[in-house]
C-alpha cells in the first residue's frame, strides 16, 4: 500500500471516555444496594426502610438532577428534562407514602391509596418527555406513522400481556367480587407500563443526534423502571412482594441512571454531531435503521404469538385479543400503505436529484474524484479528459499517489494527515495545491478542495497552471527590470542580504560593484531615447556575460548597474581585492567598447565603485559603500575603478553638514557682498565693479561660491544664492548712485539660471525699476561653458535684456568649448578673458599669441575687453600692448567691502605702469602652466 493509502486508511481516534470516576461510583452504589437487598439488609426494619425511603431518596435525587440540568444546560430539550424531573417526583412521592404506611404507621398499604395515585402519575410525564426528545416528523404522514408505530407496539404487547396474565388477573378480580377501583387499579399499572414500553421502543430509533449518550442513559433508566414495574404486576410475584427485596434494586438503579444521564453521559463526544463515517457509531446506524424498519413486523409477530398461545392452551380466544389483533393488523396495513406511497415519492425525488447531481458532476469543469481509505481512486468525473487529458476510466483504480509529483507528495501527505487528525466540526475541508501528471506526460498545477467521504477523501480539483504561470510572471516582473530583464534594485538587495546572511556570511571576498555609464545622457539627448534604451540593453547583456553564474548582475535604474561578486572562501584579502579589482577593470573596458546602435557606433565610459563585505555589515551599508566609491570614480575623472575607503563616508558626512549649514546661511545673514574694481588699463580709472558673494561660516571659514556650491551640490541653493546676489548688487549700486558714485556693476549669472522658470523675463526690469537703477548701469556676465544650454533660448533671453539697456558680457572667454559659436550668435558687449589666458601671457609665447588674437577679434567686433586675474604690472603692460581695454585683479585691488569700495571711488583711479616696451615672453613655445585655483573669483587678500 502506498504512503498516501496508508494515511487514508488511518482514522482519527475516538473521543475520550469521560466521567469514568462518576460511572464507577454509580456502579458501586447500585451494586451495594443490590447486595443489601439480596441479603435483606440484615434486619426486616432496615430492609423496609431502604425499600421505601431509599427508593424515595433515589427518585428525589433524579428529580433534583434533571431539574438543575434543565435550568443550566437543557437547551432546546429543557422541557424534556423538566418532565423527567416531574416523573421522578411522582415516583419519590409514591415511595414516601408507601414508607409512611409500612415504616411509620406499621400497617399494610391500603388499596387503593395515595401511593397508587403517585405511581400512576409517574408514566405520563415520562411518556411526554420521550416525545420531546424524539426526532419530530416533518410531514403529516410522518406523524401518522409515529402514532401507528406506537399502537403497533402497544397493541402487540397488550395482546401478549392479556393472553399471558391480564385476562387471568381480571377474571380473579371479578371472581373475588372486588370493587371496580381495585379492578381498574390492577389493570392500570400494566397498561401504563405497556404504553411506556411502547414509547421507549418506538422512539428509541428516532432520537435526535445531539446529546445522544444522555438520551440513551435516560431511556435505559426508564426502561429498567418499567421492567421492574412489569415484574411487580405479575400476580405470583406481587402476592409475595414486601419492601427491601432484590426487585427494589432495579427501581433504585433506574432512578440513579436518570440522575446521572444529563451530567455524566452528556459530556462525551456524542454531544457533537458526528461526522459521517467516523468511529464505530457509523457501523451501528445501519443496524438501528434495520430494527426501526422491522418494528411493525415484530409487533405483528408478537400479536400473532398472543393469539397462538391461547389456541395452543386450548383456551377460547378472548374478545380483547381479537379486537386488539384486528386493530394491529389494520394499523400495519395503513402504515405499509403510507410507507409505500412515501417510498414512491422518495424514489422519484431521489431519481430527480440523482439526475440533477449527475448533470452537475459530468458538466462541471472541475474534476471530482473519490479516493478509498487505501488511496485508490474509485470514481473520477468525466471532466478529467479535458483537464488532465486522460480518460476517467484510466484513472479509476489507480493510486492517488501515482499521479502526484514526487516533490509534492510529502507536502500533500503532511497536509492530509493534519486535516484528518483535526475534529470534523472544527475543519470540514482543506485545500491543497500540487502537480498532477497529465496524459501528455506534462505536470499540471492543480488546486483541490478536500473533504472527508466514507472513510476516504472527496477531491474537487481544477487546473490552475495558467494562474501559477501568471503569478510567476508577475513575480518575475516585480523583481526584474522590464528593459534589460536583469534583477532590479529590490531583488539585488535581497540577493545581497541572502549572501551576507547565508553560508557565505563573513566571507571577506564578497563584493558589490556599482556601475554608472558616463556620457549616457548625451546619447539620449543627441540620438534619442530609443537609442539610449538599446544601449542599456546591450550594456546589460555585456554585464551579464562578464560575471559568473553564481554572481548577480542587476540594473538599479537609469544608467546605473550593479554586480554582486560572491566570495570563494579565500582568506587572502589582498589577493581577493586584486582579483575583484581586475574583474571590475575588465568589466569597465568591456562596457566602454563601442556600441552598435542602428547604422552607427556610440561610445560611453563606465565608472565603477567597489565595496567589500565586512563582518556584521548590512546589505544597505554595503551597497551605500559601493555607491560612494562609484561617485568618487566619477569625481576623479570618470571611466575608472575606485575601491571604497572609510574616508569617503567622512567626506559625505562633511558635505551633508556643509549643505545643511548652507541651507540656513542666507536666512541667518551669513552671506556678504564684495565688489572688485574693473580698471581702465590706460588711465587707471575705475570703470565698473564686479559683484562677488562670500560666505563667512560660523566657524570663521570664508568660502567662495564655487567652493561651497561645489561641495554642497545643491542646485536649489545655487539658484537661491544667484537671486540674492542679483538683488543685493542692484540695491547697493542704486545706493551708491544716489550717494554720488555712479558706477556700473557686473553680476555673474549662469546661462542655466537665465533660462530658469524661477527667473521670468520681466524680473530684471522689475528689479531695476524697484531700486531706481538705470538699466545701463547693470552688466550681466554669462558663462559659455555649459553644453546643456540651448543657444536658441539663451539668444532670445539676452536679446530681451539688451532691449532693456542691460549690457551683456561673455565671461570666461577662452576656456569654454563654444566660444566662437557664442561670439557668432549672442548679443555680446564685453569680452572677459579667462584667468587661464592671463596668468601665462608673459611667460608663454604661444599663449601670448592666442591672447593677442582673441583681443584682436574683440576689437574687430567692436567689443570692449576685460582681463580677469591681472595680478602683476607686467601683465598690465602686456595686455595693454595687445589692445585689452580693462583689467581686473590683484594688480589693482582685491574684492572690497562697501566702505573700502566707496573710498576707492572717491579716489577715482589706480596707478598704472608707465608706457614702455611690452615684455617679451621668455619661454618661447612653452606650455601653459596648469593652475589649481578656481578661475571664477579672485581670492580675498588677508585683512
Amino acid at each position: 500500500m502506498s504512503a498516501l493509502g496508508s494515511l487514508l486508511a488511518r482514522q482519527p481516534a475516538s473521543g475520550r471516555v469521560t466521567g469514568l470516576h462518576a460511572q464507577l461510583v454509580l456502579a458501586a452504589v447500585c451494586a451495594g444496594y443490590a447486595v443489601g437487598a439480596a441479603f435483606g439488609w440484615g434486619s426486616p426494619e432496615v430492609a423496609m426502610f431502604m425499600g421505601d425511603f431509599g427508593l424515595s431518596a433515589a427518585a428525589l435525587i433524579a428529580a433534583v438532577s434533571c431539574f438543575l440540568y434543565a435550568r443550566v444546560g437543557g437547551g432546546r430539550f429543557r422541557s424534556a428534562w423538566l418532565l423527567f424531573s416531574l416523573s421522578s417526583v411522582m415516583a419519590a412521592g409514591g415511595n414516601a407514602v408507601w414508607g409512611w404506611y409500612e415504616v411509620v404507621l406499621g400497617r399494610p398499604v391500603p388499596t387503593p391509596s395515595l401511593a397508587d395515585l403517585f405511581f400512576l402519575c409517574f408514566a405520563p410525564p415520562a411518556i411526554v418527555g420521550l416525545l420531546v426528545l424524539a426526532k419530530r416528523p416533518v410531514t403529516r404522514a410522518g406523524w401518522v406513522c409515529l402514532v401507528l408505530d406506537a399502537w403497533l407496539i402497544g397493541g402487540s404487547l397488550l395482546t401478549l400481556s392479556w393472553s399471558l396474565a391480564l385476562a387471568h388477573t381480571a377474571h380473579v378480580v371479578n371472581a373475588a367480587g372486588e370493587s371496580v377501583a381495585r379492578a381498574a387499579l390492577s389493570l392500570a399499572y400494566p397498561l401504563l407500563d405497556i404504553v411506556l414500553v411502547s414509547m421507549v421502543l418506538a422512539l428509541h430509533f428516532r432520537r435526535v443526534s445531539m446529546n445522544r449518550s444522555a438520551v440513551n442513559t435516560a431511556i435505559a433508566g426508564l426502561a429498567l423502571t418499567v421492567l421492574c414495574d412489569a415484574l411487580f404486576t405479575a400476580p405470583l410475584l406481587r402476592s409475595t412482594y414486601h419492601s427491601g427485596q432484590l426487585l427494589d434494586a432495579g427501581w433504585f438503579a433506574g432512578s440513579l441512571l436518570l440522575a446521572y444521564a444529563p451530567w455524566g453521559a452528556g459530556r462525551g463526544q456524542d454531544n457533537a454531531v458526528e461526522a459521517p463515517g467516523a468511529g464505530p457509531r457509523a457501523v451501528s446506524r445501519p443496524i438501528a435503521g434495520s430494527l426501526a424498519a422491522l418494528t411493525p413486523y415484530l409487533a405483528a409477530a408478537v400479536c400473532t404469538l398472543g393469539i397462538l398461545y391461547n389456541v395452543v392452551e386450548g383456551r377460547r380466544v378472548d374478545r380483547v385479543v381479537v379486537l386488539t389483533g384486528c386493530t394491529v393488523v389494520l394499523a400495519l396495513v395503513l402504515r405499509q400503505a403510507i410507507m409505500l406511497l412515501d417510498n414512491i415519492a422518495l424514489t422519484q425525488e431521489l431519481a430527480q436529484k440523482e439526475n440533477h447531481f449527475r448533470s452537475l458532476v459530468q458538466g462541471s469543469s472541475d474534476v471530482i474524484m473519490i479516493a478509498e481509505p487505501s488511496g485508490v481512486l474509485r470514481y473520477v468525473s468525466p471532466a478529467a479528459a479535458g483537464v488532465y487529458r486522460r480518460e476517467a476510466e484510466d484513472l479509476v483504480g489507480a493510486e492517488l499517489s501515482s499521479i502526484i509529483h514526487p516533490d509534492d507528495l510529502g507536502g500533500v501527505v503532511h497536509e492530509l494527515r493534519r486535516f484528518l487528525a483535526a475534529p470534523p466540526g472544527e475543519e470540514s475541508t482543506t485545500r491543497i495545491e500540487c502537480r498532477f501528471r497529465s496524459g501528455t506526460g506534462d505536470w499540471l498545477h492543480v488546486e483541490s478542495s478536500v473533504n472527508r467521504h466514507a472513510g476516504g477523501l472527496l477531491l474537487n480539483s481544477r487546473d490552475v497552471t495558467e494562474r501559477v504561470r501568471l503569478q510567476a510572471q508577475l513575480q518575475h516582473n516585480a523583481e526584474h527590470d522590464s528593459l534589460t530583464d536583469l534583477p532590479n534594485r529590490a531583488l539585488f538587495t535581497t540577493r545581497v542580504g541572502q549572501t551576507l546572511g547565508g553560508r557565505r556570511a563573513g566571507d571577506p571576498g564578497t563584493a558589490v560593484l556599482f556601475i554608472d555609464l558616463d556620457g549616457f545622457k548625451a546619447v539620449n539627448d543627441s540620438i534619442g531615447h530609443q537609442a539610449g534604451d538599446e544601449l542599456l540593453v546591450q550594456a546589460g547583456r555585456r554585464l551579464l556575460e562578464s560575471v559568473r553564474t553564481s554572481d548577480t548582475a542587476a540594473r538599479l535604474g537609469g544608467d546605473e548597474f550593479a554586480a554582486l561578486i560572491v566570495g570563494d572562501g579565500t582568506r587572502d584579502q589582498a589577493a581577493r581585492e586584486y582579483q575583484v579589482h581586475e574583474i571590475a577593470d575588465r568589466l569597465r573596458l568591456r562596457l566602454s567598447q563601442p556600441y552598435r546602435i542602428g547604422a552607427g557606433e556610440v561610445r560611453v565610459a563606465a565608472s565603477i565603485g567597489v565595496a567589500f563585505a565586512e563582518p556584521s555589515i548590512t546589505p544597505k551599508d554595503l551597497m551605500r559603500n559601493a555607491d560612494l566609491a562609484m561617485y568618487r570614480a566619477k569625481a576623479n575623472g570618470k571611466g575608472r575603478v575606485e575601491l571604497y575607503a572609510p574616508q569617503m563616508q567622512a567626506d559625505v558626512v562633511r558635505r551633508s553638514e556643509l549643505a545643511a549649514r548652507l541651507r540656513t546661511a542666507l536666512r541667518e545673514g551669513e552671506f556678504a557682498l564684495l565688489h572688485q574694481p574693473v580698471v581702465h588699463l590706460a588711465s587707471g580709472t575705475v570703470a565698473a565693479v564686479a559683484a562677488q558673494a562670500r560666505w563667512r561660516s560660523s566657524q570663521g571659514i570664508l568660502f567662495t561660491p564655487a567652493e561651497f556650491l561645489r561641495v554642497s551640490e545643491d542646485n536649489e541653493r545655487a539658484a537661491e544664492l544667484g537671486t540674492w546676489l542679483l538683488e543685493e548688487a542692484v540695491e547697493q549700486a542704486a545706493d551708491r548712485s544716489r550717494a554720488g558714485h555712479p558706477v556700473a556693476v557686473s553680476v555673474r549669472v549662469s546661462a542655466a539660471r537665465l533660462l530658469d522658470r524661477a527667473l521670468p523675463p520681466g524680473s530684471v526690469e522689475a528689479l531695476l525699476t524697484r531700486h531706481g537703477l538705470p538699466s545701463g548701469a547693470l552688466m550681466i556676465e554669462v558663462a559659455d561653458s555649459d553644453p546643456r544650454v540651448s543657444f536658441d533660448e539663451l539668444e532670445q533671453r539676452l536679446v530681451a535684456l539688451r532691449r532693456l539697456g542691460v549690457r551683456i558680457a561673455l565671461d570666461g572667454f577662452g576656456s569654454g568649448y563654444a566660444a566662437v559659436n557664442a561670439l557668432r550668435r549672442l548679443p555680446i558687449d564685453v569680452l572677459k578673458l579667462d584667468r587661464c589666458l592671463v596668468e601665462g601671457v608673459v611667460e608663454s609665447a604661444r599663449l601670448h599669441k592666442i591672447t593677442s588674437g582673441l583681443l584682436r577679434i574683440a576689437g574687430d567686433l567692436g567689443m570692449q575687453s576685460v582681463a580677469e586675474g591681472v595680478d602683476v604690472p607686467e601683465q598690465v603692460r602686456a595686455l595693454r600692448a595687445m589692445g585689452c581695454t580693462h583689467g581686473q585683479g590683484m594688480a589693482f585691488s582685491g574684492p572690497l567691502d562697501e566702505y573700502r569700495l566707496r573710498r576707492t571711488l572717491i579716489r577715482g583711479k589706480y596707478p598704472v605702469p608707465a608706457v614702455g616696451p611690452a615684455p617679451r615672453p621668455v619661454l618661447a613655445g612653452g606650455v601653459i602652466p596648469l593652475q589649481n585655483r578656481s578661475h571664477d573669483e579672485t581670492t580675498v587678500p588677508p585683512t
